[in-house]
């Protein structure tokens, strides 16, 4: 954990790769709520590119609602401390306009939910939340521990609320983004973490069988240390992992820089849609032109030029309305990402 906090000390520019890492969390933790939308879906909706023809527009919007529930809690918790009222919050942000906007976006339940497959009865329940007419009473209790500052450390706190949380089961929908989402708050709000780095949603995408047997191990037999040891490799993995990828996407910059230097004539404006290409890795010849500020034939030019560097891909196979990706910089970000097919 504390390498994962000390990468801000060595990349020039750690907001940038926070907002990368944020998009990718986005991404994985509403996959594991059954989401199809990729990390390029995601980036080309933020950069203004249509949507492509794989993904569903209401899943790209919710996991753009999970960056924006993650951006608003770490806001919110400059001024109000991580309480029910600020879960609540974020919440609303999560749930604003996507399959669970009729699920009471910003309101505890008021009725009995189940966990089990889709569409199955309550008969059929994998596992039954505590009745509504005690949930405030769980909350409350919850919240208390949240904010309890004895000696358990952090970690160990964060790993037995998100358990807890999932148990209680507060929301008609959202529960499982908005409790991995505690986990980043609770660290960030104790100051293990002065940036938001730490997303447990990779390891758990690949051992989500594993994480469902270890909650229910804890609901059905209090196996409080089995979980706590499974979370625990968790940060621990995704924390080296991260540390690591920060480091890759530093060296992999400085060999994509130097490319730049090599004898291009429009070294500056390359190097500035080089830079622009790390905020935005998929983009158009229009947005790459309104991002550095040139006219449309400048931009194709500058773009092209990168392709030539290999730098950037063409993934539509289309003459017109072309779409243009950093593939190696996506998939150092994000190992074992597809490589792009030109799409008609």
């Amino acid at each position: 954990m504390g390498r994962l906090d000390g990468i801000g000390e060595v990349l020039p520019d750690p907001r940038l790769f926070v907002q990368m890492y944020v998009s990718k969390e986005a991404v994985l933790s509403s996959q594991i709520e059954g989401t199809q939308a990729s990390l390029s879906d995601l980036l080309e909706e933020e950069a203004g590119v249509p949507i492509t023809e794989r993904a569903r527009p209401r899943d790209v919007v919710e996991v753009r609602n999970y960056v924006r529930a993650l951006e608003q809690g770490l806001r919110r918790l400059e001024t109000l401390p991580l309480s029910l009222r600020l879960i609540r919050e974020i919440h609303a942000v999560l749930l604003k306009g996507v399959r669970g906007d009729r699920s009471s976006p910003g309101d505890f339940r008021t009725s009995q939910n189940w966990i089990g497959p889709e569409g199955a009865l309550l008969a059929d329940a994998a596992f039954v939340p505590p009745p509504h007419t005690e949930l405030l009473d769980h909350l409350s209790d919850l919240e208390r521990f949240i904010r309890d500052e004895d000696s358990t450390p952090v970690l160990i706190r964060a790993g037995l609320v998100h358990a807890q949380f999932e148990t209680i089961h507060p929301f008609l929908d959202g529960n499982g983004r908005l409790g991995r989402l505690l986990v980043t708050f609770m660290l960030c709000e104790c100051g293990v973490l002065r940036r938001p780095l730490l997303y447990l949603s990779d390891y758990l995408t690949r051992r989500k069988s594993s994480y469902y047997d270890w909650l229910m191990r804890v609901r059905e037999d209090g196996d409080w240390e089995g979980w706590l040891r499974f979370f625990l490799e968790g940060v621990a993995e995704v924390a080296g992992k991260a540390a690591k990828t920060a480091h890759e996407i530093l060296a992999l910059q400085g060999r994509q820089r130097e490319l730049v230097r090599g004898g291009f004539p429009r070294k500056a404006n390359l190097l500035r849609l080089l830079e622009a290409t790390y905020r935005y890795p998929t983009l158009t010849v229009g947005i790459a032109a309104s991002r550095i500020g040139v006219s449309i034939p400048t931009a194709n030019t500058l773009v092209a030029d990168l392709q030539k560097l290999g730098i950037l891909t063409e993934v539509t196979g289309r003459d017109r309305d072309r779409v243009f990706r950093s593939v190696e910089y996506l998939r150092t970000l994000s190992p074992g990402s597809p490589t792009p097919r030109s799409r008609s």
